[in-house]
């Protein structure tokens, strides 16, 4: 494989500087001492683009691991259709892979994932390659959820009793903006693992499932997915779980919940 093959493409390095640009915002106007019930107008704004454009970050990364992981098992037509680039343009639509997650999470919070890359399955050497080729993508977000808690522990701020004050100093406001990056990243892990059609749970549990269970899985894999998402929209009951697994595992991997809400609250400060 050349090298050229994985370079990151520009566009998302610029995707990243944005949330890299978004970050610099926040440590440098973040009020002394920082309050997190107001958090001013500047922190909000650099958490607004650190957190949009990580989560486009990540959604190149899980793409990239599907298809890292197919090239490795034998699909080399990844290669040519520039998937190792990390480039969104590649993607099978782009509107639905990037555009439309991104929207989703600025209007409900909610990380989607979006259908990106076409693997051929036929390609792949075994069952065992199919299976860690659908993983890859949500142990992605799992990865970089696990990174992010990792920063902020590094600089964490003290909260007594484990709670943020109205007197906190101002590195809050960018572990808050991690934290609910962060955050993020365990909610897609947790949706994505679903044994759901369409979803790469159900990808990965697929190879072993019977002929019959495999049609279903065809049959049901367009509409399913949405199911499931108008269900997390329209149903407290059931987003209520999922929020309740997503915090178990964001608090097994030591994420602070108290600072992934401030920050949720300053990244959707309009609600």
């Amino acid at each position: 494989m050349q090298r050229s093959a994985v370079r990151p493409s520009p566009v998302f390095l610029a995707i990243l500087a944005v949330a890299v640009a978004g970050g610099i915002v926040i440590a440098f106007g973040a009020d002394d001492p920082f309050d997190p019930s107001d958090p001013g107008g500047i922190v909000i704004a650099g958490t607004f683009f650190l957190v949009l454009a990580g989560w486009g970050v990540s959604l190149c990364l899980h793409e990239f691991g599907h298809a890292i992981v197919a090239y490795k098992g034998g699909d080399r037509e990844v290669y040519f259709k520039g998937y190792l680039n990390l480039d969104p343009r590649k993607y099978t639509d782009p509107v639905f892979s990037l555009v439309l997650p991104l929207l989703i999470l600025v209007i409900g919070g909610i990380p989607l994932p979006g259908g990106a890359v076409w693997i051929n399955h036929h390609a792949l050497r075994n069952k065992r390659v199919e299976s860690m080729v659908s993983l890859a993508g949500p142990f992605s977000n799992l990865a970089l959820g696990g990174l992010l808690i990792f920063a902020v522990s590094l600089f964490q701020p003290e909260m007594p009793g484990g709670f943020l004050t109205t007197a906190m100093e101002p590195a809050a406001a960018l572990a808050a903006a991690l934290s609910v990056l962060a955050m993020f990243q365990i909610m897609a892990f947790v949706l994505n693992i679903l044994p759901v059609p369409g979803l790469d749970g159900w990808g990965a549990i697929e190879p072993y499932l019977s002929p019959e269970a495999q049609r279903f899985g065809a049959k049901a894999r367009p509409w399913a997915p949405l199911v499931l998402f108008a269900c997390l929209i329209a149903l407290p009951g059931v987003s209520q779980v999922f929020f309740d697994i997503s915090g178990a595992v964001y608090g097994a991997v030591g994420g602070n919940e108290n600072l992934a809400a401030a920050g949720f609250d300053a990244f959707l400060f309009w609600r």
